[in-house]
């Protein structure tokens, strides 16, 4: 029996090449003896795979990728399923192979059967303690009322299953309790850093204002002050004007004498 890898030398993609060595590197680890079947250079070897792959495990445009595993004729599966069997721990029986001995895959293998059997000695004991108990049961039966036999036990179970229930529904409560809590102090928090937000806007918006308060106050003050001194400038030149007017009239007066 020989297992057949089939891989693509040439592949350009990455994710390819990686689980081409992934499942080469694997085989290699456990000494299964495997053959590489190249389809990148060999088109029979591409035609073989692409028509033993069943149908059902191609993919949606009907053409397998490498690497795709065989044993002789037999599909073993496709990398996917190479990977789950190495996480189980059951790639000999995904290749078709019985597991060596003392490996992982051979020792559950030897479980298997001990689990079973012990399962059903089980059974069988417990059959035969069910059968000897019936017949216990029966004498019992008829020395003690049923009443007084299954009074007390269904009546205990009852009050176990209500107090059950109460610890819960306390639970339940408490959870949610703590729950409306919890949001309350988010909404808190929320509702505060809104609040904190808008009064840094204002806080801003005022000392922004006050400021321009003191420009406009302090362009006042200047335009006051080049008023006054256009004012007193006036002031100062209206005595000179009247001066030269005067001695203009003495002086025609004077011509006008002579």
């Amino acid at each position: 029996m020989v297992i057949k890898v089939f891989l693509a030398s040439s592949s350009g993609s990455t994710a390819i090449k990686k689980k081409q060595q992934d499942v080469v590197g694997f085989l290699e680890a456990l000494k299964v003896d495997y053959t590489q079947l190249d389809i990148a250079c060999n088109e029979e070897n591409r035609m073989w795979m692409r028509q033993n792959v069943p149908e059902d495990k191609k993919p949606s445009n009907g053409i397998p990728l490498p690497p795709q595993i065989f044993n002789e004729e037999s599909y073993c599966g496709d990398y996917d399923t190479f990977f789950d069997a190495k996480e189980d721990n059951s790639v000999y029986s995904f290749l078709g192979l019985p597991p060596p001995p003392g490996s992982k895959e051979a020792i559950q293998a030897d479980k298997a059967p001990i689990v079973e059997n012990g399962t059903h000695e089980e059974e069988t004991n417990a059959e035969e303690t069910n059968g000897e108990g019936n017949l216990d049961d029966d004498s019992l039966s008829k020395e003690v009322p049923e009443e007084e036999r299954n009074g007390d036990a269904h009546g205990e179970d009852e009050e176990e299953q209500a107090q059950g229930a109460e610890e819960e529904e306390h639970n339940e409560g408490e959870e949610e309790v703590a729950e409306g809590e919890t949001a309350g102090d988010e909404a808190t928090e929320g509702e505060t850093a809104g609040e904190e937000a808008p009064a840094e806007e204002e806080e801003e918006a005022v000392e922004e204002t006050e400021e321009v308060t003191e420009d406009t106050a302090r362009e006042a003050e200047e335009e006051a002050e080049e008023e006054e001194e256009l004012r007193q400038l006036e002031e100062e030149e209206e005595p000179e004007v009247v001066e030269e007017e005067e001695e203009e009239v003495e002086e025609t007066q004077e011509e006008e004498a002579e």
